[in-house]
């Protein structure tokens, strides 16, 4: 029998055309994690009371005992700070891998119990959760910076200190925030300048957030708004000419082989940091200890 004019063989015939599905949506991004209402009731009042034992130090951006590099002021940092696990002096500058490592993390006191369990608690998370490629061996949360979010009194007058401009964290692996107080709006942006905000994100009280692989931490950069004052909070510990409404937790990972004893500084970097030290030492034992074994 023999197939009408113009039909083709069965075989050849063209398939009927697929119905457009829903739009896949994008499957969760595994190197971010916010977690709001994180920390329970008990352990923020016990980190409320281990923080109103703190003595926080105001940084000069360079070493006091020497002239600030050429074309460069000397200027306090924005706002006090506090470290744990080592201290990066702002007068040492920052650590900057692979070529600043060397004079720039000094050994410093370790967590207090709330801050340790938020740390094993983090750190069990990334291992669950993150993609392996994400941390690097040896990794680890053993260092932190308590910033302190608010107003100083200068000149007679209140000036706002609580924005943090566009960077990153050069320390390797995921990093983790644990946020207290007013809630600040965190944005991450393209570098450059040219892309725009990528993601906006409130810190609530009592949150936590955490980061890694090279998209959040490398091709990104990160800044702070700005900090609400709704509740007129003057968290702990009291800083002369200070008002505190946010504090925020901020634990990196910082290689051992990069971390020196105050002690094993070489004799310029132990110089530039030497009133600071002694500063801390009038206050911590840890401090006490160090300033002794340079001696």
């Amino acid at each position: 029998m023999s197939r009408p004019a113009g039909r083709p063989p069965p075989s050849r015939r063209p398939p009927p055309p697929r119905r457009p599905g829903p739009p896949r949506r994008p499957g969760p991004d595994r190197s971010y994690v916010y977690v709001p209402a994180y920390l329970s009731d008990d352990d923020r009042a016990e980190l409320l009371a281990w923080l109103a034992t703190l003595h926080p130090l105001w940084e000069h951006r360079y070493a006091t005992r020497r002239p600030p590099p050429a074309g460069r002021e000397q200027r306090r940092l924005l706002r006090p700070v506090y470290w744990l696990g080592n201290w990066q002096f702002a007068c040492l500058g920052y650590f900057m891998p692979p070529r600043g490592v060397r004079d720039r993390c000094v050994a410093a006191e370790p967590f207090p119990p709330p801050l340790a369990r938020v740390v094993a608690d983090v750190e069990a998370r990334v291992r669950r959760g993150f993609p392996p490629a994400d941390v690097p061996p040896g990794w680890r949360l053993d260092t932190c910076l308590v910033n302190f979010y608010g107003e100083r009194v200068e000149g007679g007058r209140r000036v706002d200190a609580a924005r943090v401009g566009e960077h990153r964290d050069l320390e390797p692996g995921p990093v983790a925030s644990l946020s207290i107080g007013e809630r600040a709006l965190m944005q991450f942006v393209e570098r450059g300048g040219g892309g725009g905000t990528v993601r906006t994100q409130w810190l609530d009280d009592g949150s936590l957030q955490i980061f890694g692989g090279p998209r959040w931490k490398d091709q990104l950069l990160h800044r702070i708004q700005r900090v609400d004052d709704r509740h007129d909070l003057d968290l702990p510990p009291a800083i002369p000419g200070f008002r505190t409404r946010r504090i925020n937790f901020t634990f990196r990972h910082v290689p051992a082989a990069h971390v020196t004893r105050f002690a094993r500084l070489s004799p310029g970097a132990r110089d530039d940091v030497a009133d600071y030290v002694a500063e801390l030492a009038a206050h911590a034992p840890f401090w006490r200890r160090a300033l002794d074994e340079a001696r």
